[in-house]
């Protein structure tokens, strides 16, 4: 089978090309070849999270795999088989790392939904780092909207990991599903409810309650009561986290940010409530985090999916080149990049191989 070629500098040119072609390989069962990647970064090539990435996927699909070293700008990978089962990888084996959990299982999770038997795959890094999703947004809103396509699937957050030591522990357990059910998401509902988490590790407690009571007054003057739990976190090193989510009747979406050192609580509470409200006054079903993490699942799900959502960013559209380089899909972006806007895609039905 011919290898597929994908330029990594495409686009926003990041690390998210890398793990969409990875998923995409692993499910197909089709050898790609990446290059160029993350060509126009300040680090460019391969850091620890993308290694680990490049290898997990090697190990879930019994890929031959070249280029998987460090700062490395061109890997092949030519996966033979999915197959389930337990797996253990860790962000920081070789480099000590707080590299993102998240965006490992982002790349995992997809494949391991069409393996043979059911799989459980527990991550080590950074669960709640910069320009990465957090834990608590994998969990309730991504799963959670999977969920609604037939994917099955349990996590849990056993030890929280910060940048710059990481240190953390995310828990998966994943379902084999034979297909994915398209989805569509046009209108979101009315809110029934927000709900959030204020964190801190190694810092005074009065830093979370304050992130916590700011965003509740600000809320409030929006008619809004939410529920925000405080938490003292367990990890290594310091840190705090704020996240919120708001579940409407049909859809939840999330919004985060992180405390760094000589950031007001109060300077975190307002980033997560304007993230909030944008989101809200766009009256669209989901963010555009989720708009741009959905896209594989779509593009492999049976029938149309169909979706608002408030931010149309380029790493929604980066995700759909890269599916067009595998798969002749039908799609329709309605909108501008970074405003509001509608996408539809027809998936091409895709069925877990028997035997």
């Amino acid at each position: 089978m011919d290898e597929i070629l994908i330029d990594g500098s495409h686009g926003e040119g990041g690390g998210q090309i890398l793990r969409a072609a990875l998923s995409l390989s692993g499910l197909l069962l089709r050898p790609v070849c990446v290059e160029k990647i993350r060509a126009g970064r300040k680090n460019p090539g391969l850091q620890q999270q993308h290694l680990t990435c490049v290898r997990a996927a090697g190990v879930v699909t019994e890929a031959g795999v070249s280029g998987d070293h460090f700062s490395s700008d061109r890997i092949s990978f030519s996966p033979k088989t999915i197959t389930g089962g337990q797996y253990e990888f860790d962000v920081s084996l070789e480099r000590g790392s707080a590299g993102s959990v998240g965006l490992v299982l982002q790349a995992l999770v997809p494949i391991l939904a069409f393996a043979g038997q059911s799989s459980s795959a527990r991550v080590h890094g950074g669960t709640h780092v910069a320009w990465s999703p957090p834990y608590h947004y994998f969990d309730k809103v991504l799963l959670r909207t999977l969920s609604m396509m037939g994917l099955q699937t349990r996590s849990e957050l056993k030890t929280w990991g910060f940048y710059p030591l990481g240190g953390g522990d995310v828990a998966v357990d994943i379902d084999p599903v034979d297909g994915l059910k398209g989805l569509r998401l046009i209108e979101r509902g009315s809110l029934k409810n927000v709900t959030g988490v204020s964190a801190v590790t190694n810092l005074p407690a009065s830093v979370a309650q304050r992130q916590r009571l700011r965003a509740s007054k600000r809320l409030s003057a929006e008619g809004i009561k939410p529920e925000i739990e405080e938490i003292d976190a367990q990890a290594k090193g310091k840190g705090s986290f704020l996240f919120l989510l708001a579940e409407y009747e049909n859809c939840c979406c999330g919004f985060s940010t992180l405390g760094s050192k000589g950031k007001p609580a109060e300077q975190v509470a307002d980033e997560v409530v304007d993230q909030l409200m944008r989101h809200h006054r766009s009256h669209c079903a989901l963010d555009g985090n989720l708009a741009d993490q959905l896209v594989i699942y779509a593009s492999i799900a049976e029938g149309e999916t169909s979706y608002t959502t408030s931010r149309i960013s380029e790493h929604l559209i980066t995700n759909l080149w890269v599916i067009s380089q595998f798969l002749s899909i039908n799609y329709r972006v309605e909108g501008e990049a970074t405003g509001p806007g509608t996408i539809e895609i027809r998936g091409v039905g895709l069925k877990r191989k028997s035997g």
